[in-house]
């Protein structure tokens, strides 16, 4: 599944089967992980934003995510949450992806996780422009431990650009 597919599901409280709110955006620990999820909700002016921890997320697909009850949503000070798929300065979504050599390779249009192996990040999707895209398609880069997301580039091993593969 992709990043970018969860963004604006529906959450649901499985103990009464309402809906919670929607994704807004998906919340990612240091060492590549899913840590949960954002929800719609944030006041403009409010220094605190919605969230489930990926522990209180009980199942999720194409339609929906199921939350243990609505106890598991938090109120957390947005200015800890360090990194981030799509929104705010800890995003990761757009950011260049470059090489320990200084090569560029593209920047990171969406992350990819396998639901089977529950929050591990297994990959990112590489745009090289539009135009690229219309002509070649995107590219997957296979998930290894030692990328780093810099302050402003995803930093990756050198030879990386050859590890690509088309999706």
């Amino acid at each position: 599944m992709k990043l970018q597919e969860m963004i604006g599901l529906p959450v649901f409280d499985v103990d009464n089967g309402k809906e919670i709110g929607k994704v807004l955006d998906v919340l990612l620990s240091e060492d590549w992980k899913v840590a949960g999820i954002m929800l719609e909700g944030k006041t403009l002016f409010s220094p605190q934003i919605k969230a489930v921890l990926w522990e209180d997320i009980i199942a999720y697909g194409e339609d929906a995510v199921m939350i243990r009850n609505k106890q598991a949503v938090r109120k957390m000070d947005a200015e800890h949450i360090k990194l981030t798929f799509a929104l705010g300065s800890g995003k990761v979504k757009e950011l260049p992806v470059l090489t320990s050599e200084g090569v560029m390779i593209g920047h990171v249009s969406d992350v990819y996780f396998d639901q089977h192996l529950g929050n591990t990040i297994t990959g990112f999707e590489i745009s090289d422009g539009f135009i690229s895209d219309l002509v070649e398609g995107r590219k997957l880069l296979p998930f290894t431990g030692d990328i780093v997301k810099g302050e402003n580039a995803v930093m990756v091993p050198a030879f990386s650009e050859q590890r690509l593969e088309n999706r």
